[in-house]
């Protein structure tokens, strides 16, 4: 007899109506959330201008059809290139990843919440150009930055319990399901059409994570979160129009999410929906490099110093030992050769082995010219790395969220010199100290693309919140246009 399956359609899946009430009705009264959303737009915008200068980022951007030109189409920052809203995601979403230098969010499943700036941005301007066009109004930054927020509050809490990793699915699918929320939100969508949008988001196809490791390590890690984003607002688009959802896209028995990629587990939670996400974000400042190797890497810069003071040459160094955390080791602990920059940006030995020899760590070391020393990998070749079982549990400590390393550096004189870094700079610890170094980075990236007047007339609105919230966003878009 066949077994009898019942085509009752359920309610749909609370995780789905969790997002969807967050998105469009948690009202944000953080003012720290605020701030740090402020500094996190300048930082992630300033990562794309610095990407434009490679040329394996720039071959992907502009429209598909070379020449298009959309009416009242999104502007994509540092170019002169008006897209669809789409294409417009893509390509900031590309830009603003490529050099491995914006924010980061570390728990069981790691990722860049400032990856889903890609669709705001390009939704919001695409959004507001096109009101201004039929006489309505522009949505204001505040808009944009409440976005941010939310959609980092979304990818980062789902991210504290449940590792995508482990199964194998790249952290990219939660940059697909926050942005597909808050595009939601800044299209208008109702609570019902929103938790359409998110059932398709995880009923899409998942990336594979085999891009970001060994033997298969390649660029497709740099573009994988501008694909996200825009396929996030390509689904919210098509909800809009009236495409239908899938209420159980998760719990479904054998054909959900839940049965077919996550090994049977449902979702597991620590917190509701807030701010504190944005509020504890990790950013970047002062090396374009894997965020768990960012402690590593600050190790090395000090002990560089030392080994000028004592005169210590790199190529009488005998062993070099890093004691780190366990998610450290299974990401970046990575031997043989490299293939590529995206190989080298995600490998640790390589990453302190720059510092140690030059006395630097920048986008460019990652290139073929750089990599051919031969110095570097007889330096990687001394290197080991172990587990620091107090490191890894005051990783996941919700209360301390450090991301601690130690090195330790053997010479063949018997020299010592050690150094342990337990909070890197972009840490919420040390938000005095790496606040203003964020905004130095911020106008090193606007030097790199624009003449005075324009740097001076992008800070004036960036720097000073209340002006930047209540600005057009098409206004502070075309602050940045060629």
């Amino acid at each position: 007899m066949s077994q009898h399956i019942s085509n009752v359609r359920p309610a749909p899946d609370k995780v789905l109506t969790d997002i969807a009430d967050y998105a469009l009705g948690y009202e944000i009264a953080s003012e720290l959330a605020y701030t740090t959303a402020q500094h996190c737009l300048m930082d992630t915008l300033g990562c794309g201008l610095e990407a434009l200068e490679y040329p394996a980022c720039t071959k992907l951007l502009g429209p598909i059809v070379p020449g298009t030109v959309v009416p009242n189409g999104a502007r994509v920052p540092g170019t002169d290139f008006v897209l669809d809203p789409v294409q417009a995601a893509f390509n900031i979403g590309a830009m603003i990843r490529w050099l491995d230098f914006n924010d980061t969010w570390l728990a069981a499943e790691w990722g860049h919440p400032s990856d889903n700036l890609g669709g705001i941005l390009a939704v919001a301007d695409w959004l507001s150009r096109s009101s201004i066009a039929h006489g309505g109004q522009s949505m204001r930054m505040k808009d944009v930055l409440t976005a941010m927020i939310k959609a980092h509050e979304i990818q980062g809490c789902i991210a504290l319990e449940n590792s995508f990793n482990k199964v194998g699915l790249d952290h990219v699918v939660l940059v697909k399901v926050a942005s597909t929320a808050v595009a939601s939100g800044l299209l208008g969508l109702t609570r019902e059409q929103t938790i359409n949008a998110l059932s398709l988001a995880w009923v899409d196809g998942q990336s594979l994570r085999t891009y970001r490791h060994a033997p298969n390590t390649g660029s497709r890690k740099s573009w994988a979160a501008g694909d996200a984003t825009s396929r996030a607002v390509r689904l919210a688009l098509m909800t809009r129009a009236g495409e239908m959802g899938y209420p159980s896209a998760l719990t479904a028995k054998t054909w959900g999410f839940y049965d077919v990629s996550f090994r049977g587990n449902a979702f597991k939670f620590q917190r509701p929906y807030g701010s504190y996400v944005m509020e504890n974000v990790l950013f970047k400042i002062s090396f374009p490099a894997e965020f768990h190797a960012q402690t590593a890497v600050e190790a090395a810069m000090k002990l560089r110093v030392k080994m000028v003071q004592q005169n210590l040459s790199s190529e009488t160094i005998q062993k070099i030992t890093i004691r780190t955390h366990e998610a450290c080791l299974r990401i970046i602990d990575k031997q043989g050769p490299l293939a590529n920059p995206a190989d080298r940006d995600h490998c640790i030995q390589y990453m302190i082995a720059i510092p140690l020899l030059f006395g630097r760590l920048t986008a460019a070391d990652y290139e073929d010219d750089v990599a051919a020393d031969a110095r570097i990998d007889a330096l990687r070749a001394k290197v080991e790395c172990v587990e620091e079982p107090a490191f890894t549990a005051d990783y996941h400590d919700p209360e301390k969220r450090s991301i601690a390393s130690a090195l330790r550096i053997e010479f063949n004189d018997g020299t010592v010199l050690e150094e342990t870094v337990e909070y890197p700079i972009g840490h919420r610890r040390r938000r005095a100290e790496g606040i203003p170094l964020l905004v130095e980075k911020f106008r090193a990236n606007l030097r790199r693309r624009f003449n005075e007047e324009q740097q001076q007339r992008i800070l004036e609105a960036s720097l000073d919140r209340s002006r930047l919230e209540q600005m057009p966003v098409h206004e502070y878009v075309d602050l940045y246009v060629i």
